[in-house]
């Protein structure tokens, strides 16, 4: 059975990932696109939620197809359910690492260029589906490790296929809503939220990396040294 922990700490991996540079670049992108139709109430919150709903299918068919096979092999179930508390915490370590830029990999996956921005330019608002698909596959070094390492490593641990990569998606597109229920019912703001998310960037994505490595701090202090920090 799913836990509240679970749930919460899928949502906010979305979160975290949504504010690491090259999905906020995405995401920003994506904004642009949705600031054209401004004119348009029911364009605007339609291209938002087609945006969000492209990325969340994205991520859990990717999940699903990885997430069956380590499930269905039953000694890979077991080492998920043993292990994952141990190895979660290098994980945390390494990917505040990467939010804070200690790390500086360069290798990328980039599956939504201009080519795409533009054709959905001219395509109308439900070429906003593919677009959210394509930013969500468009992997750096930070959104692969929260990713593959967290998000896939907690959901095996959950069983769950389907909910927790799901919150994870919509975590992800928060920035894009939110916008776009800015731009639909508030436009005048459009200018003001943009610059602000931009200018929040960095503070938040430096907390974040240190509550990634704190956290990293304790899962290995409890569960590979045994320390009795989480005793009651």
């Amino acid at each position: 059975m799913i836990t509240w922990s679970g749930i919460s700490m899928a949502f906010a991996l979305g979160l975290w990932t949504s504010i690491s540079p090259c999905p906020l670049a995405g995401n920003l992108a994506a904004m642009t696109f949705l600031a054209r139709r401004l004119d348009s109430q029911a364009a605007v919150l339609l291209s938002g939620l087609l945006y969000t709903l492209g990325r969340v299918l994205a991520y859990v068919v990717v999940a699903v197809a990885i997430l069956y096979f380590l499930l269905e092999a039953a000694s890979v179930s077991f080492y998920l359910d043993r292990y994952f508390n141990t190895a979660l915490g290098p994980v945390l370590i390494l990917t505040g690492m990467l939010l804070l830029g200690l790390l500086q990999p360069t290798a990328s996956l980039s599956l939504a260029g201009q080519g795409l921005q533009q054709r959905a330019a001219r395509g109308g608002v439900w070429w906003s589906l593919p677009m959210g698909a394509l930013f969500a596959l468009s992997f750096c070094p930070i959104s692969a490790a929260l990713f593959f390492l967290s998000l896939i490593g907690l959901a095996g641990r959950e069983h769950s296929l389907l909910v927790l990569p799901a919150l994870y998606g919509v975590g992800t597109a928060v920035p894009v809503v939110g916008f776009a229920m800015l731009a639909a019912f508030a436009s005048q703001h459009v200018g003001k939220a943009f610059n602000r998310l931009a200018q929040l960037e960095r503070a938040v994505r430096v907390i974040a990396g240190a509550a990634f490595i704190l956290a990293g701090f304790y899962y290995c202090l409890v569960y590979i040294y045994g320390l009795p920090l989480n005793a009651a």
